[in-house]
């Protein structure tokens, strides 16, 4: 493998929470965030600034925000699609704004009321205001690889949008694969395509396992050189907005997978599994990671 580092993005308190039917209380939010910084995550979604009628479960947002502590090296992601969430954000602590910037019309004018060019268009100011206000800005094309109402999106669509989206010069440029339909060699082509068209840009890579090839696109991205993975304890989560995108890839299962295969992601396997079972408890049922029942191998208790 080409690249023995990579970094970990937990997006578990923000995607994956607003994904599943329970609402969890913020101070089970503030334990749960604590228990990941605890595991070495130092990047974190954590809201949403978006319709909290629409996604009820990010009510809380500015109440967690003005909750979590201030950690050296921790940085908090707020998820926005547009000014109106973007006010909201700059009322808060969250480090960083991301935004979501969907690679279809018709999949962008459903999760966010317009098309996708509105969006590339206000993601430009969004971008500028966010920074002079002090915040790091990112943004991310979602649906890169397949979209549920219009089919396969092709390397050079996705091109296209970012090299407009890349005139606001981002501190990282973002991809999803929000439903779940790529696979490996189509990651390491557009992974090349983004390399040759934008040099050394941080890429981060938002995977779904919707249809089981989660993790081998995670090696896939790590193996083209991407910079981080988001991924979510107990893989909970997926898309409101997507029909059947369950499934954000488990960071207990990558992270695992990195391990043994000797890329250095800087976290403790043991405090993600022993996270991902509190959260079961917490939601009262099983949840998709594989690892949590299967149990580490070799076995810490034993070695």
């Amino acid at each position: 493998m080409s690249q023995k580092k990579v970094s970990i993005v937990e997006v578990s308190p923000r995607d994956g929470l607003q994904s599943e039917p329970e609402v969890l209380s913020t101070a089970s939010k503030l334990e749960f965030i604590a228990r990941a910084v605890d595991a070495g995550i130092t990047r974190l979604e954590v809201a949403s600034f978006v319709n909290p009628k629409k996604v009820p479960q990010m009510a809380d947002s500015e109440e967690l925000l003005a909750a979590l502590p201030i950690i050296e090296g921790v940085s908090y992601i707020g998820l926005l699609m547009n000014e109106r969430g973007l006010d909201r954000a700059l009322e808060t602590r969250v480090h960083e704004i991301g935004m979501v910037v969907v690679a279809t019309d018709t999949y962008n004018q459903r999760n966010q009321g317009v098309p996708t060019n509105d969006s590339v268009k206000a993601w430009l100011k969004i971008a500028a205001r966010a920074k002079a206000n002090g915040k790091v800005a990112n943004v991310m094309i979602s649906a890169a690889f397949g979209c549920p109402y219009e089919g396969e999106v092709s390397v050079a669509r996705v091109v296209e949008i970012a090299k407009r989206l890349m005139e606001a010069e981002p501190a990282e440029l973002g991809i999803a694969d929000s439903i779940g339909v790529a696979v490996p060699n189509q990651l390491t082509d557009l992974v090349g395509e983004l390399r040759n068209h934008f040099g050394e840009v941080p890429l981060r890579m938002h995977l779904h396992n919707t249809r089981n090839v989660g993790l081998a696109n995670a090696y896939a991205a790590v193996d083209a050189g991407v910079d981080y993975i988001d991924s979510s304890i107990a893989g909970i989560g997926g898309c409101p907005f997507a029909p059947k995108a369950t499934g954000n890839i488990p960071t207990d299962d990558l992270i695992y997978m990195l391990d043994r295969s000797g890329v250095e992601t800087g976290l403790s396997l043991q405090k993600i599994v022993e996270t991902s079972q509190w959260l079961e408890q917490e939601l009262g049922r099983e949840l998709p990671a594989m690892l949590p029942k299967a149990g580490i191998f070799p076995d810490v208790a034993t070695g």
